[in-house]
């Protein structure tokens, strides 16, 4: 029976795999030398050189074709024929979609009575650029290149050597890559000399495969992959094994818009890994897993790339590691869940270019625990590598243009004096004027330029919406800044990069988010950050200093502020514990950012991601929300929600909107109401150590709640604190927020008046007359322009920039939250 459903499993995922499918727009396969079609790999036809169609590449030279005279019975059918060129040859195809292409050319070195493939040395190109040299095979092999081909037609051109006098191949396969295949803007250069921005277009250049490694899985062939290629084990190329221990998975890979695809490695490679074995292990001894995969020495300069997958944890912001390459500290303190949009087992990648040391014969990739783990959840992990020679690198084509220009002057040298100084001087002018200085962008050339909402789709930078706060600020000031983004000025991690401290001219503080290099969900996020905070301003929002966007950098600069995130004075750290009355007045700071940024604007925005972490202290504890890069409007006012994909962060995602993928200002209560619990327990949302009762917080708070024990789950270090009146209505005020259904929670006016009524209870030592004890329920129905909010002297009166609020106290027991325009 067990065998049965797991057939019907491995079935029912087999044809899910194979509908989604990648059907490239070029796809040209062709069985070299044969006259007939050939199926291979049980979903893919190649096409004969003379089938009945009539489809003919072959453009130009003399060939011939040719037949194994004792073909092998284990080898493919494409192997059994071979196209001999005896002359400068080539096959031409038509492209349809311009861009980069994978092209494979097969060889297996048959002997026949007239031609021994053995002997053949040739020269292949695409286009006018070399993919092989000199080649000779002596065995079966496979060749794969990744290039771009940027016009409408492309010529694989053989050239017999002198040696030989004949080229061959025995099948072809030449089709398009999917659609942000390789992105060459973010690339991370890795040298023996450090490590920089690589300043090349990786479109410009070819590459060659060398390993294509599935890290800690079995052998995948062509058929488990829907660019048909071949993933091999990592075992032989571990230098320690005893140091990893294989990690799998039986549950698909949650892909997620902006990462990665089945195209960029089939599920396999991500539901596999090897991980830090840990067993038999003292928690504090501390190694690495190590790789070595060899390269030819004389082979400087490689493409790599490393997939990434966390199967291994149960809960996000639980693993950090670092990333070595060549033993430079390629990634430090990677947090994958910054680089999946806070997504649990999410497929991810990043791309490195790697310069290697003179007669280096080997590519080494290391992974190892990071110092932010927590002592018991130290571990490390690595699903994918991909390594690929550069067959053109970085200034190969410039000294093969300079070698041009010299043979032409030495040519002129036996004519006249006077014609070869010409040519000379005018060989100089010429290199003088392109050395000239050109004009720089305004825009950055690594992305496409942010634009203004509801602007031109052909507009500058966020026309008027950005530029006109004059938020740019240039790279050389914030390299000045955080003396060139020193590791010492590292104080955590954002949405989708590495936050510094830094200090801009006239001694401004500020916090510098720098993109993380080879990140590629970065835009999205920098684009809504600049958009949502150039547009609002209020004394409980993080507020926008400016932004970078030169040398294909993403930088967002943020007032600095000195306590940093709710969560480290909560727990996790050895901060002294914050009072009652602070954790109070926090939580009302924060209820007054986010309702301003509900009701502020027509639409109101929904921030999507409210936790402990993303809200910050300044020097006085007044709290301010921060991290925009997950926010969207609200719905229209003839509209109940926004239907947009799932985003969040694990244990504060609202219950309905992941059901429903319906988001509305409710989902942010969701979350709200857990941080309300965060701050009385001083826990985390999700605690995997803890009994499975107790893991999360939302639900294991709720059931104390309703039992009306949540006394019992207080705070230690504040629990002699709390007035019972105090503690009731802030517990209640948390309850709600945690309704199932959004349209049984409070708004963030109902929320905000509530917790400062939960301040007044704890402060007054006079008990509060049951008139004015409304609950949350019938204060929900009041109107959005007048919130009741508590006046307290300790947080003070607001004053907004650009006079978007302020608050009036009415009374020493109410204030209003008056408005401009209507909320």
């Amino acid at each position: 029976m067990a065998a049965t459903v797991l057939h019907f499993l491995s079935l029912t995922f087999f044809l899910i795999h194979f509908s989604t499918a990648f059907t490239p727009q070029d796809n040209y396969l062709i069985n070299c030398g044969s006259s007939t079609n050939t199926l291979v790999d049980e979903n893919r036809h190649f096409t004969g050189e003379s089938s009945e169609n009539g489809l003919s590449y072959l453009s130009k030279g003399k060939s011939i074709s040719l037949t194994n005279p004792i073909p092998s019975s284990n080898s493919s059918v494409l192997y059994s024929t071979a196209r001999v060129f005896i002359s400068v040859s080539s096959y031409k195809f038509n492209i349809k979609n311009v861009g980069f292409h994978l092209v494979r050319l097969h060889f297996s070195p048959f002997s026949s009575p007239d031609y021994d493939l053995k002997n053949a040395n040739f020269v292949v190109s695409a286009n006018g650029k070399s993919l092989l040299s000199n080649f000779s095979a002596h065995f079966t092999m496979l060749k794969e290149f990744i290039l771009m081909v940027n016009k409408e037609e492309l010529e694989i051109l053989f050239t017999p050597t002198r040696d030989s006098n004949f080229a061959y191949v025995n099948a072809i396969e030449v089709f398009s890559a999917p659609k942000d295949f390789i992105i060459d803007e973010g690339m991370t250069l890795i040298s023996p000399n450090g490590i920089q921005d690589f300043k090349q277009n990786i479109s410009s250049k070819i590459l060659e495969t060398v390993h294509r490694i599935n890290v800690g899985g079995s052998k995948l062939t062509p058929f488990n992959d829907t660019l048909w290629r071949n993933w091999i084990p990592d075992e032989d190329f571990l230098v320690l094994k005893s140091a990893a221990k294989i990690a799998t998975t039986i549950h698909p890979p949650n892909y997620q818009p902006g990462g990665a695809t089945r195209e960029i490695a089939p599920d396999n490679v991500y539901m596999t890994a090897q991980q830090m074995n840990i067993d038999n292990r003292p928690s504090n001894f501390m190694f690495n897993i190590t790789w070595d995969f060899p390269v030819r020495s004389e082979d400087s300069l490689h493409f790599v790339r490393l997939h990434f997958c966390d199967i291994v944890s149960i809960a996000l912001q639980t693993l950090y590691f670092n990333v070595y390459i060549n033993g430079k500290m390629a990634f430090k303190d990677l947090d994958l869940s910054v680089l999946t949009f806070h997504e649990l087992a999410s497929p991810t990648f990043v791309d490195f270019v790697v310069q290697s040391s003179d007669n280096s014969n080997v590519v080494q990739i290391s992974v190892g625990p990071s110092d932010l783990s927590n002592s018991l959840r130290k571990n490390a992990i690595l699903n994918g590598v991909e390594i690929m020679k550069i067959v053109n690198p970085v200034g190969s084509e410039k000294r093969s243009k300079t070698k041009r220009i010299w043979i032409l002057v030495g040519s002129v040298g036996g004519g006249s004096f006077l014609l070869s100084l010409a040519i000379l001087s005018t060989l100089l002018v010429l290199k003088c004027r392109r050395r000239k200085p050109k004009p720089r962008r305004v825009e950055s050339t690594g992305w496409t330029p942010l634009r203004a909402y509801g602007g031109s789709s052909h507009g500058t930078l966020l026309e008027g919406a950005v530029l006109g706060y004059g938020l740019k600020i240039p790279f050389a000031d914030l390299q000045l800044a955080t003396n060139n983004f020193d590791k010492s000025l590292i104080i955590g991690s954002g949405g989708f990069g590495i936050v510094y401290k830094g200090i801009l001219q006239e001694n401004i503080r500020v916090a510098v988010k720098r993109r993380v290099p080879g990140n590629k969900q970065g835009l999205p996020e920098f684009q809504t950050e600049i958009t949502v905070l150039s547009r609002i301003r209020h004394h409980h929002l993080v507020s926008l200093v400016g932004y970078c966007e030169e040398q294909s950098e993403m930088i967002l600069v943020y007032e600095y502020m000195e306590k940093g995130p709710l969560r480290n004075h909560l727990y996790g750290s050895r901060l002294p514990p914050l009072s009652w009355k602070q954790r109070l007045e926090i939580c009302i700071g924060a209820a007054r950012g986010l309702h301003y940024l509900h009701t502020g604007s027509a639409h109101g925005i929904i921030h999507r991601d409210i936790k402990s972490t993303n809200i910050l202290l300044d020097y006085n504890y007044v709290a301010k929300v921060a991290d925009f890069g997950l926010s969207k409007s609200g719905p229209c006012l003839d509209e109940t929600h926004v239907s947009t994909g799932v985003k969040g962060s694990f244990g504060y995602l609202d219950p309905e909107y992941f059901r429903r993928q319906q988001l509305t200002d409710k989902s942010d209560v969701y979350s709200f109401g857990v941080v309300l619990f965060e701050v009385l327990c001083a826990r985390p949302a999700v605690d995997p150590l803890l009994d499975r009762e107790q893991v999360h917080l939302g639900e294991w708070a709720m059931e104390w709640q309703k039992k009306g024990m949540v006394e019992h789950i207080v705070d230690p270090r504040v629990r002699g604190q709390i007035k019972p009146s105090s503690l009731k209505k802030f517990g209640e005020t948390a309850e709600k927020c945690l309704a199932d259904y959004g349209i049984d929670r409070p708004t963030m006016g109902d929320v905000l008046w509530n917790l400062e009524h939960a301040l007044r209870l704890q402060e007054s030592e006079i008990q509060i007359d049951s008139q004015v004890e409304t609950d949350i329920t019938s204060v929900s129905h009041a109107s959005p322009r007048f919130v009741p909010t508590v006046h307290s002297s300790s947080v003070g009166v607001e004053e907004d920039n650009d006079n978007v609020s302020s608050d009036i106290t009415t009374s020493r027991v109410f204030s209003q939250l008056i408005t401009n325009e209507g909320r």
